[in-house]
């Protein structure tokens, strides 16, 4: 076991609520390289939310049945598909793909940040969540985005998820609509901060493991062919697999 996947288990949890099947997520981390140092953008969750009120972390939320059918840009590179399908009992493309448009999703959800490309004008979208895309002619981009990560809830908490974790380059936003973080929303702050900055910020466990491993993946060149981890509890101890 690696030390990742022991500070994982010793986490701090209660696993006493009845079990349930995790349910498919996504999330994004979108990296900000030009300066000395990259920085990642993280938004601080409303302190009365039920799940993880106050603390910081990156846009994401659960897989919607119409993110498999929103008319998007490209596809996620050869590894990442690869990997991701290979995290389904059942593998389609389109469930996949479904995840990548899922993060992009969630980011303007959370965020107002639209990441994808205006050269080829406004796409149909399969529902209102998706209609600021058309209002602005973006195609979602799932050519920006490299999976990164994995994680899946253990069992027997409140709510589980199978998350997949993608990263994309900050230049591929391409708009922004204001008025999605504030007092009112689920992010009251958004921040972009370096990796050393984040670790004095109040942050769930899962989200400092995978700052770590992201910060070694751009240490060892950021390339499609590294590994990606992937945590899961097994007899009641996380375990780190690399998927290849």
């Amino acid at each position: 076991m690696t030390d990742f996947a022991t500070r994982l288990t010793n986490a701090e949890r209660r696993q006493d609520w009845p079990n349930q099947r995790p349910k498919d997520a996504a999330t994004i981390i979108l990296l900000d390289r030009k300066g000395k140092e990259p920085r990642v953008l993280m938004g601080r969750r409303h302190p009365n939310m039920k799940f993880l009120p106050g603390v910081y972390v990156f846009p994401g939320g659960r897989l919607e049945r119409f993110d498999k059918t929103m008319p998007v840009f490209g596809v996620v590179d050869p590894d990442s598909e690869r990997r991701l399908m290979a995290g389904f009992q059942r593998p389609t493309v389109v469930r996949a793909r479904g995840l990548a448009a899922a993060a992009i999703r969630e980011l303007y959800e959370e965020t107002g940040l639209l990441l994808g490309t205006k050269d080829l004008g406004a796409p149909e979208v399969p529902c209102d969540d998706w209609k600021a895309f058309a209002e602005r002619g973006i195609f979602p981009n799932l050519e920006a985005l490299t999976y990164v990560a994995r994680a899946i809830t253990p069992p027997r908490r409140p709510k589980r998820f199978d998350t997949r974790f993608f990263a994309a380059d900050a230049n591929a936003v391409c708009d922004e609509e204001p008025g999605k973080v504030g007092e009112n929303a689920e992010f009251i702050d958004l921040r972009w901060l370096t990796f050393d900055e984040t670790k004095a910020l109040e942050l769930p466990t899962v989200t400092r493991v995978v700052i770590e491993e992201l910060a070694a993946r751009i240490e060892a060149g950021f390339h499609n062919r590294l590994p990606v981890p992937s945590y899961a509890m097994r007899n009641g101890r996380f375990q780190r697999t690399l998927l290849d």
